[in-house]
């Protein structure tokens, strides 16, 4: 970030913005698998949660979008960007997690323009509209990288608060608890050419696999 103070508050102040639950951006729609963990009996407490977020972080494929973060707000080549915006896409092996992806890439796209900022005209993915975001909003890559991040989680215990069940306490103990984790992490990826990592979050992929599947849903495949 800029090292004026005022310009800096005012990236602070969008990336709050970027990160909020009112973004009209249909995120809370979603369980990205959880949903089918829960009703598997996998995820029954706060501590399976727990053990279930930190694995992610730590091997999962969002660990990918995170560190594409930087490369894709500099990107001058647009061509160039397209092509790392397709392969991310492609690491989501569900169908319904590259249509969750395009949704909320494209309504992020669309509320940027409608604010008044110049962004692509082409709709992009999650990842890479998100971005997009940090550019035209000027934050910095490793903040964006850190929210990204922060927001997933919270996200992901949103949902757990409607299926675990979890109480919103505890939810917010795990955020809490997560926090150097997710610093850590972020710090690392801002730094990272997302095409030297691998994904290993197999189970999330297979969750997700089969969450259409199932006979009754509350989110949204």
């Amino acid at each position: 970030m800029t090292a004026d103070p005022a310009a800096a508050a005012l990236a602070r102040l969008r990336l709050y913005q970027l990160v909020s639950p009112a973004l009209p951006v249909g995120a809370f729609s979603y369980s990205e698998g959880l949903e089918v963990l829960v009703q598997q009996g996998n995820l029954a407490d706060a501590a399976a949660v727990r053990s279930w977020l930190e694995a992610e972080l730590r091997f999962g494929t969002v660990r990918l979008e995170a560190a594409a973060l930087s490369t894709l707000m500099q990107m001058e080549d647009f061509a160039a960007l397209l092509r790392l915006d397709g392969w991310l896409l492609a690491m989501r092996e569900a169908r319904e997690m590259r249509a969750q992806q395009r949704q909320m890439g494209q309504s992020l796209l669309q509320l940027l323009r409608a604010l008044g900022f110049v962004v692509p005209a082409e709709d992009l993915a999650w990842p890479a509209a998100f971005a997009q975001a940090g550019r035209v909003l000027e934050i910095g890559a490793a903040e964006l990288t850190e929210a990204y991040l922060y927001g997933w989680v919270a996200n992901q215990l949103s949902a757990a608060v409607r299926l675990v069940p979890l109480g919103s306490t505890d939810a917010q103990r795990l955020q809490l608890a997560l926090a150097p984790l997710i610093a850590s992490e972020a710090a690392c990826l801002a730094e990272t050419d997302p095409q030297t990592l691998w994904s290993g979050g197999v189970g999330a992929a297979l969750a997700q696999l089969r969450h259409a599947e199932l006979y009754s849903r509350l989110f949204r495949s």
